[in-house]
């Protein structure tokens, strides 16, 4: 009963994407926009293709990082959040300077991080883990406060511990909260990661998207820095996917978030 709709959720981006292109490479073409300004995309999948093997071994390093970040996140995240709701005290006194750590522009501080931490790949993977930490923290602490009062109040009244109440009642409760934090700090894992690497500029067979990048626009080749946007990009939408199928399989059809109307 739901194919339909699930049919035009999956069709209709596809066919907006190749309307998309189609135009895109018949105004190239019309207009005659030269490559080194704006190429056309059957010119970025000649990039694709011809720089293959480089790209591939880039995509592997910026998605090593990106992963390794991401469950550094998760890890610590989740962690802090715990203790953030085991003390309003605690949560008061620390939760400003993870905002802090938020809002502090990652270029600003990936330098200082690559200083201080001399394995580059290791300090790439910091630089990125900071910049997806936040959601982690904010969304699980706000999931593991959102309980229902009259299930915490009978918790208390069967004198349930802190450890019984955190597992049997807070963390279902936060499972939604923590979820979608899941889905923005993959993102932002993957952004924290193509930062670090235009910061850092290293170079070599370890080299990330952000240095082809960078070579492309040394070289003016703009179909293959376009290239290595697409993967970026594409990498993005496949980690969101990932979360978004992580986040189906867990709550299913009980949570009002994955309950989707007909059209």
């Amino acid at each position: 009963m739901n194919e339909p709709h699930t049919a035009f959720r999956t069709g209709a981006p596809i066919v907006v994407g190749l309307l998309i292109l189609v135009l895109w490479e018949g105004a190239c073409r019309a207009w005659h926009v030269p490559a080194y300004l704006f190429p056309m995309p059957s010119a970025i999948a000649g990039a694709l293709v011809r720089e293959w093997p480089v790209l591939l071994r880039a995509l592997g390093t910026t998605l090593l990082i990106t992963l390794q970040a991401f469950a550094i996140a998760v890890v610590l995240g989740t962690l802090i959040a715990f203790v953030f709701v085991q003390s309003k005290v605690i949560e008061a006194s620390f939760f400003p300077y993870a905002v802090l750590l938020q809002v502090t522009p990652v270029v600003a501080i990936a330098p200082l991080i690559i200083i201080l931490v001399k394995n580059t790949s290791l300090s790439l993977t910091i630089c990125a883990a900071v910049v997806a930490i936040f959601p982690v923290i904010s969304n699980t602490t706000i999931g593991l406060h959102s309980v229902d009062p009259g299930l915490l109040s009978y918790f208390r009244m069967n004198k349930a511990t802190r450890l019984e109440t955190l597992l049997r009642l807070r963390i279902p409760s936060a499972l939604p909260f923590f979820l979608a934090g899941l889905r923005i700090a993959s993102g932002l894992a993957l952004i924290g990661a193509v930062v670090a690497e235009f910061v850092a500029g290293t170079g070599g067979r370890s080299a990330g998207l952000a240095y082809q990048i960078l070579q492309a626009g040394f070289q003016l080749d703009i179909p293959l820095m376009f290239a290595a946007l697409f993967l970026i990009a594409l990498s993005g939408v496949l980690l969101y996917l990932l979360m978004v199928a992580l986040n189906n399989a867990l709550l299913g059809h009980w949570h009002e978030s994955t309950l989707r109307e007909e059209l």
